[in-house]
């Protein structure tokens, strides 16, 4: 339960750490804002205070235009098995999230089923925790994504409906008029001018303070592949694969870290707007956007470094795949073997910085169809580049794994029955790829040599820092100056 008083006391000193944590709504317009909205402060009789969107829309106020909930920071929870139903409410939560934008195929029933619980179990659950049931919460989900797309984007109100989920617009107009009392082409209107343009989608997301953007474009940048992608000082470019609607789609995007502002600037390449929303999301968990870093300081105080997030990913396949090339190697040479298989098998693919970003990286099924002597004519020695053929033939099963829901535990299980992918490598790429918040990757050297303690005392030393041992892990890399000495595994 939120503490009404102490919400307050936040919203009157427009506290950004709360942003995303609680929404006020004020009776006297029936509208509700994030905490750092700057309009007037509304008199504490005004305001009724929320933990969530879902749970304001479902008491009737409606969405500001000016603090835009929509484009708030999430919230970040750590897989637990402490309380059963609590958990199985976050990952429910988090499913929705991931499948609001696929129409019918994001119903409670498939969610059910895909956590072997019924409906009925499903829907107490989840209100006891969330406030709301399900589909209040996935129709929130889905207006204030098309709410964001209608504000940012110049796409045709059709098109916003159905990359938002809306399975028609005769159902999506009437669910936007019910519940923010005004059609979509008049909040069009409202909005005023558009950033985006012929050529490019153009978002904008939030997230908390501090954010060291600075350690995260260096981790990027020290692993960016030539031709894939491009990190500069506030700008990070890349060619990606997407599959939409049983469609795989080509193009590319831009992301850039707002100056002085805690906001990302996204550019997406047109092909991509019925992606949008998958984009949005696949966005937030790459650049971790929806970090609570109050929680990770307090766990961590004992470790320099706040600020520092997780880098995701937005290709998982990529991601598995520069795992594999990083073993036992330096970061620099990781890249250049990365750098020479998407060279020799990247599909080109036409964006604005050409000189920049020309390439794919490998789809799984091109690399499935190699053998272990097309690799090592790349200089990628026998064993590693047999685990990286077999990662791609049994992708598609391992792909299952990356979904809402499913535990970290279960995609390394099925990491390490792969040939040639050991408990270090699983461990790297469960936290990247699902942005698990507490993997420990088993006798890292850097870790080791940063904690100066051996494999043992340091898993043990380790256990105060959970759930957030991640984050705890890249404050120990960020602390070494040096370079990575050949036969760590590569990060």
């Amino acid at each position: 339960m939120l503490d009404a008083d102490a919400a307050y006391l936040a919203l009157k000193a427009r506290d950004a750490r709360f942003d995303g944590m609680l929404f006020v709504g004020v009776t006297s317009t029936g509208v509700y804002c994030r905490p750092i909205c700057r309009v007037r402060t509304p008199r504490r009789e005004n305001c009724r205070f929320f933990a969530s969107a879902a749970q304001a829309e479902a008491a009737r106020f409606r969405p500001c235009l000016k603090c835009r909930p929509e484009i708030a920071p999430g919230r970040t929870e750590p897989w637990t098995v402490m309380d059963a139903s609590r958990t199985l409410a976050q990952q429910a939560a988090r499913w929705l999230d991931q499948h609001a934008a696929s129409g019918g195929k994001a119903s409670v029933e498939t969610l059910a089923r895909t956590l072997g619980i019924t409906d009925r179990h499903l829907r107490r659950i989840f209100v006891a925790e969330h406030g709301v049931t399900p589909l209040q919460y996935l129709l929130t989900r889905r207006l204030l994504l098309a709410k964001q797309l209608l504000t940012d984007t110049d796409l045709p109100v059709t098109q916003v409906a159905l990359a938002a989920g809306f399975t028609s617009l005769r159902r999506f107009n009437a669910a936007f008029v019910e519940r923010y009392r005004l059609n979509p082409s008049t909040l069009r209107r409202r909005s005023g001018p558009r950033a985006s343009s012929a050529d490019a989608l153009t978002l904008h997301l939030a997230f908390r303070e501090p954010y060291d953007r600075g350690a995260m474009l260096r981790f990027l940048s020290q692993r960016a592949i030539p031709g894939v992608e491009s990190v500069g000082d506030t700008t990070i470019r890349r060619s990606l694969r997407l599959r939409c609607d049983d469609r795989e789609l080509h193009g590319w995007l831009q992301v850039q870290f707002v100056a002085q502002r805690p906001l990302v600037r996204v550019e997406l390449a047109p092909q991509f707007a019925p992606a949008s929303a998958t984009l949005i999301r696949a966005v937030r968990r790459w650049l971790d956007l929806d970090a609570v870093p109050d929680a990770i300081d307090l766990a961590l105080r004992d470790l320099p470094g706040s600020g520092i997030r997780l880098p995701g990913a937005l290709d998982a396949f990529e991601l598995a795949v520069r795992a594999v090339l990083g073993q036992q190697v330096t970061v620099a040479a990781a890249r250049t073997l990365a750098t020479r298989l998407a060279q020799a098998w990247g599909e080109p693919v036409a964006t604005p910085w050409a000189a920049e970003v020309s390439r794919l990286f490998p789809a799984a099924r091109q690399l499935a169809a190699l053998q272990p002597a097309d690799l090592g004519a790349l200089g990628i020695v026998r064993q590693r580049a047999a685990a990286i053929i077999a990662l791609a033939r049994q992708w598609d099963a391992l792909q299952a794994r990356l979904h809402a829901g499913e535990p970290a535990s279960a995609l390394i299980a099925a990491l390490e029955a792969v040939p040639g992918i050991g408990p270090w490598t699983s461990h790297y790429i469960a936290m990247r790829a699902l942005a698990w918040p507490d993997a420990f990757p088993p006798g890292d050297v850097a870790v080791l040599k940063a904690m100066n303690c051996s494999a043992r005392e340091a898993e043990a030393r380790a256990q105060a820092w959970r759930p957030w041992r991640s984050y705890a892990v890249l404050r120990l890399w960020h602390a070494l100056a040096q370079p990575i000495s050949l036969g760590s595994p590569s990060r």
